[in-house]
């Protein structure tokens, strides 16, 4: 038994409805492909292979940090386009700074982004090449080449003036 039609209606994909109710379900399939393509090729720049291996360094680096904390060791810091600049100073009348120090600018959550220079001492202050980083908040480790004490802080760019890490 055939169906007949009466004269003048149109098939279902000639309306507007049935195209609407489907295109919210188009989409939704569309940015969940989008998100796992997204997922797949972006890496985990937080996630380390050798994680057990830095745990295992949490206790000696936080040696570090007290050693640095009993020098009264403080490093006042500036950075700007033309580069970097600290001043160390120390509460130790003992102490004798180094002739260079590592400085390693890092971002809390993007590692691509992350730099490590090695600072030479002129005179009293610590001047060196630098790329300045885009702004937003970074994390500053500065510490010895003989790996004896290190200081670590915070900074938020683009910082007007000198940011000081360490000391009282």
């Amino acid at each position: 038994m055939t169906t007949v039609k009466p004269s003048g209606e149109k098939p279902w994909y000639r309306y507007l409805g049935p195209w609407l109710l489907m295109a919210g379900p188009l989409v939704v399939i569309i940015a969940a492909l989008f998100t796992a393509w997204l997922a797949v090729k972006s890496a985990d720049g937080l996630v380390v292979e050798d994680y057990y291996k830095q745990g295992l360094r949490v206790d000696q680096t936080l040696a570090l940090s007290e050693k640095a904390r009993t020098l009264g060791l403080r490093v006042g810091i500036r950075l700007n386009p033309a580069g970097i600049a600290l001043h160390l100073s120390s509460t130790e009348p003992n102490f004798v700074p180094p002739s260079a120090v590592i400085v390693t600018l890092s971002h809390p959550t993007r590692a691509g982004m992350d730099q490590v220079t090695r600072i030479v001492r002129q005179d009293d202050v610590y001047r060196g090449e630098f790329r300045l980083p885009q702004s937003g908040h970074w994390l500053v480790l500065v510490e010895d080449p003989a790996n004896e004490w290190r200081l670590l802080g915070n900074v938020i760019l683009p910082a007007a003036g000198e940011t000081v890490i360490g000391g009282s």
